[in-house]
């Protein structure tokens, strides 16, 4: 396999089938915008200039032109057995595209950002070993979570001081952003054996810098993940686990979790996923003698009696029937230091005040907030922190949706977050309401209960976010077509777009049912079964 520049003859002049369809303008990857040194001819509404073999160059209309900073938009010449590496082949008319390798195109979904950057700042990162030449600098891959990541700086502002990603998120000049290394997605001329990127997929190099990182890094850095798979023959695994897969992990080998979370992000629904039978205790309700029993003095006998707390009492009853079972700490950050020191010796010799065990299936599970998250949390001390796993949950659009339609929550909710990804959660004030996904479930609640009254809302998510709800539903309109459009566009939707468009496809559903269904069932499984339920509520 070999990377390339297209030529003006393949572009142009003997143009390859594949352009007749799609056309010769390249949309930009996010680390394309983030490292074109943008002159107001550079890009136009998301496509970009990019390079071709010798001086020429396509300018963002997909026009023939010359010379100029470009973005370079790889091609790949295939060899004997290179067709064996390609993934997810689709066709649609006489264009088919195909998947392979990994690169940083897409900024990291919002939800996440700034948990990936206090993480960066105290070193918590995981390094890969991999790195990514960004405009000539080589800047490690660092792991987060299941996802792989890169942080650069913004190199141009812009001719408006800024740029626009992918998702609408506004950058400066200098400021820094995390990428996450998605699939590329190529177009696949087969009878040439010619892969051409979808995207523009990087800038800033001119063009000799940029024809020597094809030719020396660019498909190694591409391929690293492939190449770095796991013999199948060899004597270990490596999996991606989502969170619920890693409790049951840590849970089955016996190891204390600790859930670190904002409220209403689902820490202790997920505990319950898990073990529905689970033992809570709500620490910021406890004091050292309500955790370790009570002394009691025995006037008969003149003597001291320690008195078995509660809770161990019903762990033991609930452990009789040898199943493993979750003693959940809940809001341990919230607890006293005192308190903690308690949970400590629980957690380090699995005995309650030096003389009760723990049941031999018992398995503990804490969770609780970061101080940066509540005023009201205090940091574990060292000791205690390191006798857990710690799993970071967050609540997105992406995870939270699945659940939603599972649980049934109210479609007028579903429509709303998923075109208003921004309001699944909104800052606490102390003032009034604020919305986080526990509280879009007490909307749904109360909506169910009063046949959809939007004037409940305001007590629950606060002013602004109820007005937003009210005036996204008074604004739609009948969407009179749904236009058209190809996989490569489809997969470059963000995933709040994809709800935004599994929801005109609803609108469109009793005028034109089998074009919306097909157009959803494009988009993938998880947002068909979205469309579905909600289609079945509303009716």
């Amino acid at each position: 396999m070999k990377s390339i520049f297209l030529s003006r003859e393949q572009v142009f002049d003997q143009p390859l089938p594949m352009f007749a369809t799609v056309g010769t303008a390249a949309k930009a990857s996010d680390l394309a915008v983030l490292t074109a040194p943008d002159d107001g001819f550079l890009l136009e509404s998301g496509s970009i200039n990019y390079y071709l073999a010798g001086n020429d160059s396509v300018d963002r209309f997909g026009r023939l032109s010359e010379g100029g900073v470009c973005a370079v938009r790889p091609a790949l010449m295939l060899e004997d057995g290179d067709e064996n590496l390609l993934l997810h082949r689709r066709e649609e008319g006489n264009v088919i595209t195909v998947e392979y390798g990994y690169y940083p195109t897409v900024i990291l979904d919002a939800s996440l950002r700034d948990m990936a950057e206090r993480e960066f700042l105290r070193s918590a990162l995981r390094k890969t070993g991999q790195t990514i030449h960004v405009a000539g600098r080589e800047e490690p891959v660092w792991q987060f979570g299941a996802k792989s990541i890169v942080r650069i700086e913004a190199v141009s502002g812009g001719i408006n001081g800024f740029v626009q990603l992918s998702d609408q998120t506004a950058v400066s000049e200098g400021e820094a952003v995390f990428l996450e290394l998605r699939p590329v997605r190529w177009l696949y001329d087969a009878a040439r054996g010619i892969l051409v990127s979808g995207l523009a997929l990087f800038a800033g190099l001119s063009r000799e810098d940029a024809a020597e990182y094809l030719q020396q890094h660019f498909l190694r850095e591409l391929a690293w993940q492939e190449s770095s798979a796991i013999p199948a023959d060899a004597p270990y695994r490596y999996l991606e686990h989502d969170e619920l897969s890693l409790i049951r992990a840590y849970v089955q080998a016996d190891i204390p979790v600790f859930l670190h979370g904002l409220s209403g992000d689902g820490k202790s629904d997920r505990v319950r996923q898990v073990d529905p039978d689970a033992l809570d205790i709500e620490l910021v309700n406890e004091n050292p003698e309500t955790i370790n029993g009570r002394a009691v003095y025995n006037e008969a006998k003149d003597e001291i009696v320690d008195i078995k707390p509660v809770w161990l009492v019903k762990l033991e009853r609930l452990c009789e029937d040898g199943n493993l079972h979750i003693l959940f700490f809940d809001e341990l950050t919230n607890a006293t230091k005192q308190t903690q020191s308690v949970i400590f010796k629980i957690v380090l010799e699995r005995f309650v005040n030096n003389r009760w065990p723990l049941p031999k299936n018992a398995r503990i599970v804490a969770a609780g907030n970061d101080r940066s998250e509540s005023t009201a949390a205090h940091d574990l001390a060292e000791p205690l922190f390191g006798r857990f796993a710690h799993i970071y949950i967050r609540t997105t659009v992406e995870n939270w949706m699945p659940w939603a339609v599972q649980n049934r929550i109210n479609p007028y909710v579903l429509e709303f977050i998923a075109n208003n990804d921004l309001y699944l959660r909104t800052p606490y004030t102390g003032t009034e309401g604020n919305a986080d996904p526990r509280r879009w479930e007490m909307v749904s609640k109360v909506l169910d209960a009063s046949g959809n009254d939007f004037s409940l809302l305001a007590p629950i998510v606060g002013r602004d976010a109820a007005d937003a709800f009210l005036r996204f539903f008074r604004a739609q309109q009948q969407v009179s077509a749904l236009g058209s459009y190809t996989d490569e566009e489809l997969q470059r939707l963000s995933v709040a777009r994809k709800y935004q468009l599994a929801q005109q496809c609803l609108y469109l559903a009793s005028a034109k049912p089998k074009e919306a269904r097909e157009l959803v069932t494009r988009l993938g499984p998880e947002f068909l079964a979205w469309f579905d339920y909600v289609l079945s509520r509303k009716k």
